[in-house]
């Protein structure tokens, strides 16, 4: 995302204007990089409970992944959404933001399956993916249905929530898991 930024106003000074200018394309996505450092922080504390995250993955095609996380409990695909003093409302297949529907939830179950496949086809086994978007900075976040395909969680519960899941992979599994998913040839494809 920094390196958007930059390409978009190279300028230093006027990247610092066009960061408080609303509207702006540098304001939207300096409050996306907010939103991803915010929840990688949140991530990483999670390491001392058997977790290892990954931000930022690349693919061959350009995008990348928010954060990776893979622990006891399996792997999830996190993506980060600030929504600054905005009310979020999720239901079992739509996301609103101030009542407006995003693509939020089609969006990050289509990257879970396309990452799955990834480290499954790598891992030689099957890898199930479970979709999560992590709200940052929300003004109220109503989530409404008794078992959601995508997991929405504001920032701040993460941690208190992936420590919660019960376990489903050995630690064997979740080291193979992380070092697949550090190897950059499991994007390239």
């Amino acid at each position: 995302m920094r390196r958007k930024i930059q390409e978009l106003q190279p300028n230093p000074v006027l990247r610092l204007i066009d960061r408080r200018r609303r509207g702006s394309d540098i304001r939207s996505w300096a409050d996306g990089l907010t939103g991803e450092r915010l929840t990688g922080r949140k991530l990483d504390k999670l390491r001392r409970r058997g977790w290892f995250t990954l931000h930022a993955i690349q693919w061959a095609s350009g995008t990348d992944i928010d954060h990776l996380a893979i622990g006891p409990a399996g792997v999830f695909s996190i993506n980060s959404k600030r929504h600054r003093g905005k009310t979020v409302w999720y239901g079992d297949t739509a996301i609103t933001v101030n009542g407006s529907p995003t693509r939020h939830i089609a969006v990050s179950q289509s990257e879970a399956r396309r990452i799955s496949r990834a480290l499954s086809r790598r891992c030689g086994v099957d890898v199930p993916v479970r979709p999560v978007i992590s709200v940052v900075h929300a003004a109220k976040l109503t989530v409404k249905g008794a078992n959601p395909p995508v997991l929405v969680l504001a920032v701040e519960d993460l941690g208190r929530v992936f420590s919660g899941l019960s376990p489903t992979l050995s630690p064997d599994r979740v080291a193979r898991i992380y070092d697949v998913a550090r190897d950059a040839r499991t994007w390239a494809g």
